[in-house]
């Protein structure tokens, strides 16, 4: 069992570092999610036997994790601004196909429920209209930012920006690395990372803002979902599946946002090779799942 953990949890990771698909979406289609997210509500508030037999899931799948995501970001950091249309263009086959892979793990929450669709368009247009009025992209400030010097400012940009991208990771739906695009944080923050990953300390600060504000997000967010799910779980299904499909237009324009922007992504810079790839680990990871529920 640590073995399908750590496997789960370095896919999350490898997830959790593109903009496109969140773990959450991960666990969803490999079939842990509410054992997820049940494990970090029962550390949070659980009872001793809930916090104990929840801390050694959440430990296993973190180790997984922590590989999966330092292995993306040394991979992801060094080709992200020179293949920029080609990695767009997978991270869109990420969410093209895992969409109908949620629609029928959720059918029961779905079908002859379709007032609730009003909730996707809600979701639609959040990502959309967050994305269109992002004061970074496409401006001086996405070409210019630097974190090695930290302001108040910055930092609490960082800290807010960092809580709202943990509470998209755990769900699956849009992804919070696609949030870091959209608020023109995805390229500095993977950067200071990579920075700090090769001993350079001038960013560790910067990561230290930023992971207290997903441990502050995780702490505000996992009952309110979890509640949600428990409670309205087939208008949080449709509101998820509206931010997935408003994450097509994120990404699309993800290319505004770098260090150095780029034109948004078009019929002409998309790719259509990497977007059937990026269909195929969905796919693939789909397999997993079946694989993992026969073993067990």
């Amino acid at each position: 069992m640590y073995i399908i953990n750590f496997v789960r949890g370095f896919c999350m990771a490898l997830a959790d570092s593109v903009p496109g698909v969140s773990g959450g979406t991960i666990a969803f289609i490999l079939g842990f999610y509410d054992k997820f997210i049940n494990s970090l509500s029962n550390v949070i508030s659980g009872r001793k036997e809930e916090k104990i037999e929840a801390f050694k899931f959440l430990f296993k799948l973190g180790i997984g994790w922590i590989v999966g995501f330092v292995s993306s970001v040394l991979f992801l950091t060094s080709i992200f601004d020179k293949e920029i249309y080609k990695i767009s263009s997978l991270f869109i086959g990420f969410i093209i196909f895992a969409i109908p892979i949620i629609i029928k793990e959720e059918k029961s929450s779905i079908i002859n429920k379709y007032k609730n669709i009003f909730f996707s368009i809600i979701g639609i247009c959040i990502v959309v209209l967050i994305t269109y009025f992002n004061p970074v992209a496409g401006s001086d400030s996405a070409a210019g930012m630097s974190l090695d010097r930290l302001t108040l400012g910055l930092g609490a940009y960082i800290f807010v920006v960092a809580m709202i991208s943990i509470s998209a990771m755990v769900l699956p739906g849009i992804s919070g690395s696609t949030l870091l695009l959209i608020f023109g944080l995805y390229a500095p923050i993977m950067n200071a990372v990579k920075e700090v990953l090769k001993l350079n300390f001038d960013y560790l600060l910067v990561c230290f803002v930023f992971g207290f504000g997903v441990l502050f997000g995780i702490l505000i967010t996992i009952k309110g979902v979890k509640y949600l799910l428990s409670n309205y779980r087939s208008q949080t299904i449709y509101l998820i599946l509206g931010l997935m499909l408003g994450s097509i237009y994120a990404v699309f324009m993800g290319p505004t946002s770098l260090e150095v922007p780029k034109p948004p992504m078009d019929l002409h810079t998309f790719n259509i090779m990497f977007f059937i790839i990026g269909g195929g680990i969905i796919l693939l990871l789909q397999k997993l799942k079946y694989y993992l529920e026969n073993k067990n």
